[in-house]
């Protein structure tokens, strides 16, 4: 065979054709999953400076910690899924491990390691993929619209277009000119959507982004020019491997409960997000199973690991992976793009931090959304088929809680196999994670971890 019709390199390592993508597509779905996740470089430290940590160390750990986890997902897994530290743990750790418990920054850091190597463990095993292969289709379908209202509910309250009151949410002001900038994003990002224009989401992401610039919200641009534009990055070495063995072991009563927490907290809910990507992907094996292997369990765990040894709370792998999904991305040179993006971040974030949440917010929205599609297939569905998954749904549109949703609609489902007398549909399997669930519960009210 000619040079001309060999494979290129990036074909041979990602099989883009084969999973019907290009690579321009592909690098556009990278750029847009970094745009519509770079918040987490301004967010994750804010969050952790509670636990007494320095904001730019906060910067640097996260960006490194982002960098390893996705490009473990790209190069071992050949998946289009970003990663990231975890929102749900990082203000577990700063605001409760920390502050309220008083246990100190080491000891906390102890803890997301020995979870994360729990977690490493259960994902090289087979374990993990059973589990995700137990899941009975109502559970299957209550993730998937559990995990696309989240997002839409993070969009909504980020874009200033769902603000909290006294009876819950009420609708931002219209008189707040960032609300109509935000709906003006959401209007663009749904005609380009809907026209297929290509990059349409990053176009809007953009765009919003610039005409910031000119609206005033409260006294200043919804978008800022930063003081400098570069920042030269200088790692915290004194974050690196910042364990405290010793005193674990001193409060280990108390402290064992909390890892067990981390632990199923950020199994499933890595798990759930992984599984609605790879099934938003169409990267199904003929059974239709979803084609998520060893090789992807095994990245996800290990970054955990890795996000310990940085000195940044658990990294798990982000819903906004979602976003690059409906921008096309199929194939781990998606999530290659973006952890060069995040590398070339530890440079430029002062300025690519200045992309306002309103303008990230709109794509939330319309990906959230988009994954409500399976509502249709409720229409001829048993009562307990259709229980399921609208309790799912509406847990998590109200409390934003994703664990919460996933623990009570399995709990759900199975109380109605009961009751229905379908016993042969309750599996070992079923059972087994019921008792799990029940666990988690119970360490959440014992805790006090049930706030998202």
């Amino acid at each position: 065979m000619s040079n001309a019709t060999s494979p290129s390199w990036l074909e041979r390592r990602f099989r883009i054709a084969e999973r019907g993508s290009t690579p321009r597509r592909e690098i556009l779905a990278g750029v847009t999953t970094f745009g519509a996740m770079a918040y987490i470089m301004a967010v994750n430290p804010a969050i952790m400076a509670a636990a007494g940590l320095a904001r730019h160390d906060m910067i640097m750990t996260t960006i490194a910690a982002a960098v390893c986890g996705t490009l473990l997902m790209a190069l071992l897994a050949n998946m289009p899924i970003a990663l990231a530290p975890a929102m749900s743990s990082n203000a577990i750790f700063a605001q409760v491990v920390v502050q309220q418990m008083h246990v100190n920054v080491r000891t906390a850091f102890t803890i997301i390691l020995l979870g994360g190597l729990a977690f490493t463990f259960l994902s090289v095993t087979k374990l993990r993929q059973k589990i995700v292969h137990a899941f009975p289709e109502p559970i299957v379908l209550g993730i998937q619209v559990a995990i696309g209202i989240f997002i839409a509910r993070i969009g909504m309250i980020t874009g200033g277009l769902a603000v909290p009151s006294a009876e819950g949410f009420r609708f931002g002001s219209l008189h707040d000119p960032a609300v109509l900038l935000a709906l003006f994003g959401l209007g663009t990002a749904s005609a380009l959507t809907i026209l297929r224009v290509p990059a349409g989401m990053l176009i809007s992401i953009l765009l919003v982004t610039v005409l910031g610039f000119f609206v005033q919200s409260h006294g200043k641009p919804v978008t800022s020019w930063p003081e400098e534009v570069m920042d030269w990055p200088h790692y915290p070495t004194h974050l690196l491997f910042p364990f405290d063995f010793h005193d674990f072991m001193n409060h280990l009563g108390l402290l064992v409960p909390i890892t067990l927490y981390f632990l199923i907290s950020d199994f499933f809910d890595a798990t759930g997000t992984m599984f609605s990507v790879a099934n938003r992907a169409g990267l199904r094996h003929p059974d239709g199973s979803p084609m998520l292997g060893r090789a992807a369990f095994a990245a996800d765990g290990t970054a955990s690991v890795i996000g310990s040894a940085l000195g940044t709370c658990t990294v798990s792998a982000y819903v906004e992976s979602l976003v690059g999904v409906e921008a096309g991305g199929r194939t781990g040179l998606t999530a290659l793009v973006v952890g060069l993006l995040f590398l070339a971040s530890s440079v430029l974030w002062p300025l690519i931090t200045i992309i306002p949440s309103v303008a990230t917010a709109p794509v939330l929205i319309l990906v959230g959304l988009s994954m409500l599609s399976g509502l249709t297939q409720l229409a001829n569905a048993s009562r307990e088929a259709v229980l399921t998954p609208m309790v799912m749904l509406l847990i998590a549109v109200l409390t934003g809680n994703f664990m919460f949703s996933l623990a009570i609609g399995l709990l759900l489902y199975s109380a109605l196999l009961v009751v229905t007398r379908q016993f042969a549909r309750l599996t070992p399997m079923i059972l087994g994670l019921d008792a799990i669930f029940l666990f988690y519960l119970l360490l959440v009210s014992q805790i006090g971890m049930g706030e998202s």
